[in-house]
């Protein structure tokens, strides 16, 4: 509710502020949020794209920082005045699409129509849906998993096979590093990521449809797997395995001072696009794994997750020719080869493959992850309700402090998480 009541407040600014006119016939806008080598890449796109398409002009809403780009949507928004193709996040698109402001891309992605999804993985289309609408096209995707020390293994003499390993694996490996190396393990700061990648391998969502209740919440096998895998981490933190969680949960430090550049840790949990800049800060080659799944499970826990959508609104006047852009900056090999990586690895298979040369060593080594685990995933979730960032951080994350720290039990705290998180989600959802 809060964000909610943050863009009814942006609602009443003025209404011309950020406003650009209406569009005619063989006319686009198209708006985003970015920085100035964004804002590079866009442009030549969109030049490239006016070249192509003689008489077309795109009028380019060139990138803001991200707080201004939603205060600039709000207020076209309120307007009437949105642009005909927009950037969208996964915190906000399912607001937009329920407020009726996003074009369905459905009838313009089937066979024969302006978007050609031929190479793009099936959950990576899926990523953009909600409900039976397709709200979005991702514009680039990630993965969670974590990031390892090849040389911190190797040291060990550990293999792992990321295909294969499970939460019991990685609870003897974290033992066998710390008994070789004295190199511990990282805590589970994002405790959420760890709980939605258990809850989906049982058939279950991190939050359920009703947007108000966590998947393990009726759940049994799964609430029960992420019980277990608590109890794994106290026995690591209680054989000192763990590194000290007061330091690794310190928030806003610089990559350069995290536990595994400096060499304390041999593993981070994070997504994907995050090992450029974790290798860079330690100076030294790392590499990306899947996370470890549970026996038996029933599905894949790990999912292509959208780093951002591109959509078209539903006021355009130019809908045909927005598809057909939209189409342009997703599929055309050129348009790949100007963009590259800038905002994440595309999701396009044939561009992924057609830029790979000349991507950083860092970019390739997430490249061919992304493409080595889509055997491996299942669908994305539908984006998140309101209060999944309140239940991510602080709720969940302090109270898997607590637990680490002994003061509440595994029983207590996860029963205390579920508790907690749908009260957040029941008041944020009415």
């Amino acid at each position: 509710m809060k964000k909610i009541g943050i863009l009814l407040l942006v609602l009443i600014l003025p209404a011309m502020l950020f406003a650009s006119g209406r569009p005619t016939e063989g006319n686009l806008r198209f708006g985003w949020w970015g920085n100035v080598a964004r804002d590079d890449r866009t442009n030549a796109v969109i030049r490239l794209f006016e070249t192509v398409n003689p008489g077309v002009k795109v009028e380019a809403e060139a990138g803001v920082a991200f707080a201004a780009y939603w205060d600039r949507l709000a207020t076209q928004s309120a307007s009437g005045n949105l642009p005909d193709v927009i950037q969208q996040d996964v915190s906000w698109i399912r607001l937009y699409n329920s407020n009726g402001q996003l074009q369905d891309l459905n009838q313009y992605a089937r066979a024969g129509g302006a978007i050609d999804l031929t190479n793009w993985p099936a959950g990576a289309v899926a990523a953009g849906r909600i409900g039976n609408t397709l709200a979005g096209l991702i514009l680039a995707t990630n993965a969670w998993g974590m990031i390892v020390d090849p040389a911190v293994l190797q040291k060990a003499n550990i293999t792992i096979d990321d295909t294969t390993w499970t939460w019991t694996d990685y609870e003897r490996i974290a033992t066998q590093i710390y008994q070789n190396t004295q190199v511990q393990t990282i805590p589970p700061f994002n405790i959420r990521q760890v709980i939605e990648h258990i809850s989906r391998q049982f058939g279950s969502p991190c939050f359920n449809d009703d947007n108000r209740t966590l998947g393990i919440t009726n759940n049994q096998a799964a609430y029960n797997a992420v019980r277990d895998y608590m109890n794994m981490e106290m026995r690591l933190m209680n054989a000192g395995v763990l590194y000290d969680i007061r330091d690794a949960w310190i928030q806003g430090k610089a990559m350069a001072e995290e536990p595994l550049p400096l060499g304390k840790t041999w593993n981070q949990m994070n997504w994907s696009n995050q090992l450029v800049g974790f290798q860079d800060a330690a100076r030294r080659p790392l590499d990306y794994i899947m996370f470890p799944n549970i026996p038996g499970k029933t599905a894949n826990g790990t999912y292509y997750r959208a780093s951002m959508f591109i959509s078209m609104t539903s006021r355009s006047q130019n809908k045909d020719l927005a598809a057909r852009f939209i189409n342009f900056f997703v599929n055309d090999l050129s348009a790949g080869r100007i963009l590259l990586a800038e905002r994440g690895i595309p999701v396009n298979t044939r561009i992924r493959q057609d830029i790979y040369g000349v991507l950083s060593a860092g970019d390739q080594k997430v490249a061919d992850y992304i493409t080595r685990i889509e055997p491996y995933t299942s669908p994305a979730d539908p984006a998140y309700p309101s209060g999944a960032g309140e239940v991510e951080n602080p709720l969940m994350r302090n109270i898997m402090q607590e637990i680490l720290l002994g003061r509440l039990t595994v029983d207590n705290g996860l029963a205390q998480i579920v508790r907690d998180s749908n009260a957040v989600l029941a008041r944020e959802n009415r």
